[in-house]
């Protein structure tokens, strides 16, 4: 209903006083949700927020929101629009649907309506297979509304059965600007991407006081669940923006990246240049050398178009979107800076879920491997490496896109597997002359194999020449020309040619079959 002012008509002898008055309750009802009360917008102004019809703005193309129930719980004093904004708009001219929460009214907080709009969102988006933006800044559930709200058909259970609906079919994209408390944390948990503002963003099943007395412990909001917290240990956060504009701006940007819906192409750009060519001088020769793999992503992509996800996240291994003459692609890229870019538990559960996604939205797969293995010890054993490491084995195999296994110095073990190796199928197999592949490094096999014969040679000058001869048996065993030869690796290319090489397999394998196995469903290691 529009605000603007009734022109003056004169006086209408057929007017009816009741029209009148629901014209006047109304716009009184519109007005109160279109700005917030001023004791609420000063409290934004010092958490650094923006109003929730700001943010959308923000968010959708100019003149382009078509707001849903907007008059939810007109009746009830207080509660404009039941604390949350739903509709459709468009991004960039893609339609999508909108979620946003009010946090002026009752902390964003749900209460019947509320959720049966969101209810009504997402079906929307299920029927039309629309994108979604969940803007999320709430306190969780009104106690007072448990009833109507928590248990039913068409209560709060219902909006995480559409969006396990929506995921794969199509992007969730949640902007996390305030608090996801209790039932409500599993919002931004169902999505795609999961953007977090610095100290105003949270997520937490039991709050700091919930905890310290159910169970006795006395600990920070930031530290049980805040935003950086969140960004670098426990992984459930995607990225850390400073503020509500930068969380916008990079959820705009990562739709840019993704189709509309899981049977459309993502959208195509024009191409770029890389920002820096690679060179043979790129990648240090000797594997012993760590380097920045970042160097190598900016070299096979174009310019500034390397959208990294969980960059404080295990970052050991890089994952994120980049465009190669204009087509998006995902890269997987151990990063030896790190940790020697061995991956750890964590870096597997990141791969896999990244790898799922690319999968879901066939975006191609590149893997660049620099990668010692799996680590080991008492530690991540205990912690569940293998099924952790075989999760991302799994969706590796899985996986129906193209995919390319760039092998760019070592491969050892069950990391050539875990990052898309010959066995598993990709489209090819290319590596740069840096390249080795083997179950384990040169002096880590010696060792294991002649330990004892290696103990019994007291003279250190000829230890060290049997050593040495034997990494050399070793290392002319797994020799980059016999690995070649025996149809191992597909080509062997220098860095420079590499995108190119790269440019024309990608063109060549986007209509390959996308038929995997036929069955039920699998069950993958958890």
């Amino acid at each position: 209903m529009s605000t603007d002012a009734t022109p003056d008509l004169g006086v209408d002898p057929n007017a009816d006083p009741k029209v009148a008055d629901v014209r006047a309750r109304l716009h009184a009802a519109y007005d109160a949700s279109a700005t917030p009360p001023p004791a609420a917008a000063d409290k934004l102004a010092k958490q650094n927020k923006l109003y929730v019809r700001d943010r959308i703005a923000l968010l959708v193309d100019e003149g382009s929101f078509v707001e849903d129930g907007r008059y939810a719980n007109a009746l009830a004093k207080g509660l404009p629009a039941d604390g949350v904004v739903t509709g459709r708009g468009l991004v960039e001219g893609r339609p999508v649907v909108v979620i946003a929460n009010d946090p002026t009214v009752k902390a964003g907080s749900w209460g019947s309506r509320t959720v049966e709009k969101i209810v009504r969102a997402t079906e929307m988006a299920l029927r039309e297979e629309l994108p979604v933006f969940w803007f999320v800044d709430s306190a969780g559930a009104r106690i007072t509304d448990q009833v109507e709200m928590f248990p039913g058909r068409r209560g709060a259970g219902r909006i995480f059965h559409n969006q396990v609906a929506l995921s794969g079919k199509v992007p969730q994209i949640c902007c996390l600007f305030g608090p996801s408390a209790a039932g409500g944390a599993y919002i931004p948990s169902f999505t795609d991407l999961i953007i977090m503002v610095e100290g105003n963003a949270s997520m937490y099943l039991g709050s700091p006081r919930m905890a310290e007395m159910v169970v006795g412990e006395k600990v920070s909001l930031e530290e049980m669940g805040g935003a950086r917290m969140h960004c670098t240990v426990s992984g459930v956060g995607d990225l850390l923006a400073h503020d509500d504009t930068e969380a916008i701006e990079m959820a705009r940007h990562y739709f840019s990246y993704v189709p509309q819906n899981w049977h459309t192409p993502a959208p195509s750009y024009h191409p770029e240049q890389p920002v820096e060519p690679l060179t043979r001088h790129t990648v240090p020769e000797r594997e012993s050398v760590p380097f920045d793999i970042h160097d190598v992503i900016d070299g096979l992509v174009d310019e500034e178009s390397f959208f990294e996800i969980k960059p404080l996240f295990a970052p050991e291994l890089v994952v994120g979107f980049g465009r190669i003459e204009g087509e998006t692609v995902g890269i997987v890229a151990n990063n030896s800076a790190v940790k020697g870019g061995v991956l750890f538990t964590d870096s597997a559960d990141k791969a896999t879920r990244f790898i799922w996604m690319c999968d879901a939205y066939s975006i191609p797969l590149i893997y660049l491997a620099d990668v010692p293995g799996f680590m080991i010890g008492s530690e991540v054993e205990r912690g569940g490496i293998i099924r952790h490491g075989a999760k991302m084995v799994s969706a590796v195999s899985s996986a129906t896109v193209p995919q390319f296994c760039v092998v760019v110095r070592k491969a050892y073990g069950a990391g050539l597997y875990a990052m898309g190796g010959p066995g598993f199928g990709p489209d090819a197999t290319i590596a740069l002359p840096t390249a080795r592949i083997a179950v384990m490094g040169p002096e880590a096999a010696v060792n294991a194999v002649y330990a004892n014969k290696i103990a019994e040679i007291a003279d250190p000058a000829e230890r060290e020449a049997y050593v040495a001869e034997r990494r050399r048996e070793y290392e002319e065993d797994v020799d980059l020309e016999r690995l070649a030869a025996d149809l191992v690796l597909d080509q062997v290319v220098e860095p420079e040619d590499l995108r190119a090489e790269l440019a024309h397999r990608l063109a060549y394998a986007a209509h390959r079959d996308r038929h995997f196995a036929t069955k039920r469903r699998d069950i993958p290691p958890v």
